[in-house]
């Protein structure tokens, strides 16, 4: 899934700041856990001090409300391809051991929850077809 790859993580604006940049930092972890090839490297300064890469790919951070993500999310689901799609639903924060979250998840229906933020890993045009209209988060 590396050539031609495109990324988008889209938040709920109207979140605090702290909930929006959690709800980015999990769904990236996500992202790179999907597409190792995302980060899955090092590099080496010249001091031979050696670090793990930021994501290989730009990540534009968009906004959309949860209605608008949901849609988003529930229209990328319905297409077949190699792709990524982590969702972020807002019944997760309540759930503060993933092990109840793995638990809850099964009895939950993506389309009926709100959904806090969602990202995208895929062809750029399949990216693009999905993210075109919306707005960079500011």
């Amino acid at each position: 899934m590396t050539s031609d790859l495109r990324l988008a993580i889209i938040v709920n604006p109207e979140l605090p700041v702290g909930l929006i940049a959690n709800t980015a930092g999990a769904i990236a972890i996500g992202l790179g856990a999907t597409v190792p090839a995302l980060a899955a490297r090092r590099l080496t300064d010249r001091g031979d001090r050696s670090v793990d890469i930021i994501s290989s790919q730009p990540v534009p951070i968009l906004q959309a409300d949860p209605a608008a993500i949901r849609a988003l999310l529930l229209k990328a689901l319905g297409q077949p391809g190699e792709r990524a799609v982590v969702p972020f639903p807002a019944f997760a924060r309540s759930q503060h051991v993933y092990a109840e979250y793995e638990a809850a998840f099964p009895g939950r229906d993506l389309g009926e929850e709100t959904i806090d933020g969602l990202g995208l890993a895929g062809p750029a045009k399949w990216v693009r077809s999905l993210t075109g209209a919306l707005k960079l988060l500011r």
